[in-house]
């Protein structure tokens, strides 16, 4: 422990410089305009890799953005972990809404202010800084292998078919990830349980050109006007969303396992006063952590269409579009889901406009038992670094390649983060507390230490 604090200390201000010069490379997978920065971003990766101390590192094709790959072979009969991470970002919109540079770093408050700070980043370089942390202070318990792709916030298309590929190249006994949040600097969490994934966009058609809302307006229907309508049905008074199957295959978590999760720090007030609202809503008979952990959910994401620039135009739109995800729980299948929301979608379109209904990209839950070594592993180290032990708890988020990684790999993963839910990801002044940054360097080189103390039995 000391050794790895002093470390740290020695070296924090250049784990820093290097991360702002990762920042700085506007990695974002959903524009083609940024293709040059993922190629940027994989380089400057590999040689971090390099410099870490990795054996080789390469960056490898794949039908999308090019995977990272690196690895350090210590001695074949000790453990492999295989650390995945991604380096691609979510797009910035709305500038305007930024306090400073997104894709200019800065530290204000005790915080790194910047697209990518903490997703994924500022997670994703923990581990890279603490595998260079036991490699120059001669202390890696373990085989390393690391895998850090660019799509993993447009679905990660590509990565199921790179893991088919090079399944050899990938054994590992344990899959190490941060790109989770705990409760608090004060009460550490590990996760344990996300949530799937199923993204859809809809598009309805009404005039064949956009008309004058006065000469047509109460004659034709407004296509805006049956999107809002039909996106209101897709949920109750109860907000129970509506759409027949739906349920079907939702698993209901036991009265027991309930008070267990009742029993994580939870304020409600402290909750809408972060986000400033005054009434927390959501599917009647759950609380608030339970509506986010073990129930689905559905939300719209964007709605467009017709005239919003600055001014009036009266016009009655030809086209009406929205953007509708649903956050499914363990159990449910985002490709069935998908197929009852296109269903039902289209059967509730009222006479007078055509419908088009795609999925975008989806995935599969993933629940993490905590009985296994990983999980022991990551435990005392959360409990040594932070002094308390860390309380299991199912996120709302999703990361749809981590189902994927048992059903191709065979192997469980760690869900190892050190993100707020205050960080604002996917948000204007995304941020990542500079203590959270080192203090997950240290847990996460603890956890290598414990884990293969334990493996060894």
């Amino acid at each position: 422990m000391e050794l790895i604090n002093k470390y740290i200390e020695e070296n924090k201000d250049r784990f820093l410089d290097e991360l702002f010069k990762l920042i700085r490379i506007p990695s974002v997978s959903a524009k083609e305009e940024n293709k040059p920065d993922m190629l940027r971003a994989t380089e400057y990766i590999k040689k971090s890799l390099l410099d870490a101390g990795a054996d080789k590192a390469e960056v490898i094709s794949t039908e999308g953005h090019p995977v990272v790959y690196a690895e350090k072979s210590i001695d074949s009969s000790l453990p492999t972990v295989l650390v995945y991470g991604h380096y691609d970002v979510q797009p910035a919109e709305p500038l305007e809404l930024w306090a400073s540079e997104p894709f200019e770093p800065e530290v204000r408050g005790g915080k790194i202010y910047g697209r990518g700070a903490d997703d994924d980043k500022g997670q994703m370089f923990m581990q890279l800084k603490a595998f260079e942390l036991m490699n120059n202070t001669g202390t890696l318990p373990c085989n390393v292998k690391f895998m850090i792709e660019g799509e993993e916030e447009i679905g990660s298309p590509s990565l199921k078919k790179f893991c088919i590929d090079n399944k050899e190249k990938l054994a590992s006994d344990i899959i190490l990830i941060s790109d989770t949040t705990m409760i608090s600097m004060a009460v550490p969490s590990i996760t344990v349980g996300l949530r799937g994934l199923s993204y859809m966009e809809v598009e309805l058609t009404g005039p064949n050109r956009d008309l004058h809302s006065g000469l047509y307006g109460g004659a034709v229907l407004n296509p805006i006007n049956a999107l809002t309508k039909m996106i209101a049905s897709l949920t109750d008074e109860n907000r129970h969303i509506s759409i027949k199957g739906f349920y079907d295959d939702v698993i209901e978590v036991s009265d027991e396992e309930r008070k267990e999760m009742a029993k994580a720090p939870f304020s409600l007030e402290d909750y809408k006063k972060a986000i400033d609202i005054d009434k927390e809503v959501g599917e009647a008979g759950y609380s608030t952590t339970e509506r986010t952990g073990i129930r689905p959910s559905l939300d719209v994401n964007g709605i467009w269409g017709g005239y919003i620039e600055e001014g009036a135009k009266t016009v009655l739109p030809s086209k009406a579009y929205a953007k509708i995800s649903m956050r499914l729980v363990p159990n449910q299948n985002s490709r069935k889901i998908d197929k009852l929301f296109q269903d039902h979608f289209r059967a509730i379109a009222p006479e007078g406009v055509k419908v088009k209904v795609r999925s975008l990209h989806g995935g599969e839950g993933y629940v993490s038992p905590l009985d296994t070594v990983a999980y022991q592993a990551a435990s005392k180290a959360c409990e040594t670094s932070f002094g308390k032990k860390p309380v299991p708890v199912r996120s709302g988020g999703s990361i749809p390649i981590v189902s994927d990684f048992e059903e191709v790999l065979g192997v469980k993963s760690i869900l190892l983060g050190f993100g707020l839910s205050s960080d604002a990801i996917h948000s204007p002044n995304e941020n990542y507390p500079l203590f959270n940054f080192y203090k997950g360097i240290e847990t996460i080189a603890l956890f290598y230490n414990y884990y293969s103390e334990l493996m060894k039995g």
